[in-house]
């Protein structure tokens, strides 16, 4: 009879990183995966979630015996097992968070791509010692109207009065401070470039009242319907403008930005160094938000090149026609990008950039960009194991992985921003 084994305390020799913020143990021949711990380590570790019966189990570090040398004491005191899930890696020195994501992007691209391939993951300035860089954050509300942040793997909110990696603007609207009455969640939504803020409220579902307290000034609030998700302006602007690439970009809602302030700028310099635009250029990008890359491209291919920029989303959709509307050769399509590439002839494309959400692009994107016969493809990805995957798809169809980039977008947590240039085997 299988029977749970969740709060055994077992005694565990740590082994290599794991995708998802987490490293390797075994006991009793069974794999065991383990966080707040690092490779080399020996600890006392408490099983979380797994059964007798079970392949695997999950556990938390709770006593280190035998600590490895990058092992530092976690800046934030939310930071632990039984606490905050949203940091990963707070108990490493930043040097060695980068070397773990590193070997992680590795192992997804030799295990799901058959790719052997060394990765380096570059520092970014703008979040000193990990710290004060995420620009949205997306905080819970418990019963008792408290802000805070949910465990790992669970529902349970963790009540905090500050977020040590969230941006100092963040900070500056004083939303922890705050008793929310009525209210599931609150987003905070800072613009680095330009200093705009904006508070997206999603109330609870069924709420008679909802206590929206009184916050810094010069802000713009939204609420955000529980049920069908659409946002409406409360007071202010309809979401934040932002600066990146020598252009204003309007990004209005809870609408998709990078988090890192830095992140724009140097994803817009990777993309357009993997795929290298010129001059009547053709080029297709895919999951386009607000336009970010659309536009630097279209910057390059100029008048006598074309853009189609692909994007689901009805608000980010208008927000990129806004954004680009003094490029007439840019033509920004809504709609989910497998339907739109599958049901419209789009002809022959030079170049190709996509940007897709955590879960990658998937097969018959892939199949269908391939048919597009691109001479240059920059795939940009926060999933290693998504992006290893439709690799390994790419090069099934005849493209290779030529260049890898990676990037510490994310620090203290285990998300690791690359971008990849594939091309056509010759």
């Amino acid at each position: 009879m299988s029977e749970s084994l969740r709060g055994q305390v077992y005694e565990l020799e740590i082994g290599p990183v794991a995708h998802g913020g987490m490293c390797v143990a075994r006991h009793e021949g069974r794999v065991v995966f383990v966080r707040h711990a690092l490779p080399g380590e020996r600890v006392r570790a408490v099983i979380t979630e797994g059964r007798s019966s079970g392949r695997f189990l999950r556990a938390d570090a709770i006593e280190i015996l035998r600590p490895a040398p990058d092992r530092v004491t976690p800046p934030c005191p939310y930071a632990g097992p039984g606490k905050c899930g949203g940091c990963d890696w707070q108990h490493a020195t930043p040097e060695a968070q980068r070397k773990l994501k590193a070997a992680v992007v590795a192992e997804q691209l030799r295990r799901l791509a058959g790719v052997k391939r060394k990765v380096y993951v570059e520092e970014v300035p703008g979040s000193p010692g990990g710290l004060d860089w995420r620009t949205r954050v997306q905080f819970s509300v418990d019963e008792e109207g408290r802000i805070g942040l949910r465990k790992h793997r669970s529902h349970e909110v963790v009540p905090i009065d500050r977020c040590l990696i969230a941006h100092p603007l963040i900070e500056s609207l004083g939303i922890e401070k705050e008793i929310w009455t009525g209210v599931a969640g609150v987003e905070a939504i800072a613009s680095a470039s330009t200093g705009d803020r904006a508070v997206v409220v999603t109330p609870v579902e069924g709420a008679r009242r909802v206590d929206v307290p009184d916050l810094a000034e010069d802000h713009a609030l939204l609420e955000r319907d529980p049920v069908k998700g659409r946002v409406r302006v409360v007071d202010g602007r309809d979401g934040v403008r932002e600066r990146a690439a020598g252009r204003e970009w309007q990004v209005s809602g809870s609408g998709f930005w990078q988090v890192h302030p830095k992140a724009p700028e140097i994803l817009v310099e990777a993309v357009l160094d993997a795929l290298d635009p010129q001059p009547g250029d053709t080029a297709l990008d895919l999951y386009s938000g607000v336009g970010l890359f659309a536009g630097v491209i279209g910057q390059r291919v100029g008048p006598e090149g074309e853009v189609i920029a692909i994007e689901a989303d009805p608000r980010a959709a208008a927000d990129a026609r806004y954004n680009l509307r003094d490029m007439p050769w840019i033509t920004v399509e809504r709609g989910r990008v497998e339907r739109l590439l599958r049901r419209v002839d789009f002809g022959p494309k030079d170049l190709v950039a996509l940007d897709p959400p955590r879960n990658g692009a998937g097969r018959s994107v892939v199949e269908e960009i391939v048919a597009l016969e691109p001479q240059r493809v920059a795939y940009v990805a926060c999933d290693p194991a998504a992006l290893a995957r439709d690799i390994g798809f790419f090069r099934d169809l005849g493209y290779e992985l030529i260049d890898l980039r990676a990037f510490d977008l994310f620090p203290m947590t285990h998300h690791v921003e690359c971008v990849a240039t594939l091309e056509p085997i010759d």
